[in-house]
């Protein structure tokens, strides 16, 4: 079932992409906390319908066990929101889920283990990596005028300096830390009960978030429903995402990262279709190695019956 969990995460990803892109504005400097909120917010609730109608068991024991992980989680996200105030969310995404190939590498490193792959597995595995890290390879090297182009379309000037794309950059890091510290942690914890421990931090972070956003004077005159309301989308798909995510990443972390981190394809896609984003030939090329891979290991895994 790591498969398709893992799809159920892609897609349900690609969609808080996209949705926090909608709601990340240049001019809005509490942006990424007013998404923290939000993501706060449903998490919440999730979480309090898995305690109190679920009967998923949690403690005290088990939210800090499982901390490490959440709040390497929480800061990549919130620097990733930072980051889409800045830069475009084809070149952003892609970047950000180059994750995967890292925590293959240290899964294989450190998880004697997880070695046991097959040669349609490894290619799979090639492929994905390829293809994700090929989409910001190439969105780094595209030419002036296509960029101009996807800017003139969405009306926005975006500054992508240096520290715009550190943003991204900073996030694969620390996602990839988290999602190998999670491959470790879950060992130990229930899938169910971790998921809700780092859905009541997000809680938190979103608490903190709200407070300091309404203490300041332009923080509440930001508020508009027209402007806010993906982000509510957003925090939805974050939301299941991450229910989807934790049972693929205990059934097989090496093979679900990568899948996982795919999403960014998806992103993509969606990037040219809702926010008139230009694609080119290579962008497609790298789209299709990505798929490729996906359809490798779905392939492997019904005949493994995973």
């Amino acid at each position: 079932m790591w498969f398709l969990y893992s799809i159920i995460a892609l897609l349900c990803w690609s969609g808080s992409d996209l949705f926090s892109k909608m709601g990340s504005k240049p001019d809005d400097k509490y942006s990424h906390w007013k998404m923290v909120m939000a993501v706060g917010a449903v998490m919440g609730i999730h979480a309090a319908f898995e305690i109190f109608v679920s009967k998923v068991p949690v403690s005290l024991d088990v939210f800090v066990k499982y901390l490490p992980a959440s709040l390497l989680y929480i800061l990549s996200m919130i620097l990733g929101y930072v980051g889409l105030r800045f830069i475009e969310l084809s070149i952003s995404s892609p970047i950000c889920n180059s994750s995967g190939a890292l925590v293959v590498i240290l899964c294989f490193i450190f998880m004697p283990g997880q070695r046991n792959l097959n040669i349609f597995q490894i290619l799979g595995i090639l492929f994905i990596c390829a293809g994700v890290i090929g989409l910001g390879v190439v969105e780094s090297r595209e030419d002036a005028q296509a960029k101009a182009a996807r800017r003139e379309s969405q009306k926005v000037t975006y500054k992508k300096t240096f520290l715009a794309l550190l943003f991204p950059i900073l996030y694969m890091i620390l996602d990839a830390a988290g999602t190998f510290a999670d491959s470790i942690i879950l060992e130990t914890l229930n899938e169910e009960s971790a998921n809700v421990a780092y859905e009541l931090t997000f809680l938190l972070m979103g608490i903190f978030a709200a407070v300091y956003v309404l203490s300041k004077k332009d923080g509440r005159k930001s508020f508009a429903v027209k402007r806010e309301w993906p982000k509510g989308l957003a925090a939805v798909c974050e939301t299941a995402g991450q229910f989807a995510y934790v049972f693929a990443l205990s059934a097989k972390p090496i093979l679900a990262a990568p899948v996982i981190s795919a999403y960014c394809v998806a992103s993509v896609v969606w990037s040219r279709i809702f926010l008139k984003e230009k694609l080119s030939v290579k962008h497609y090329i790298a789209i299709v190695l990505t798929v490729l891979g996906i359809i490798a290991l779905g392939i492997c895994d019904g005949l493994e019956g995973g």
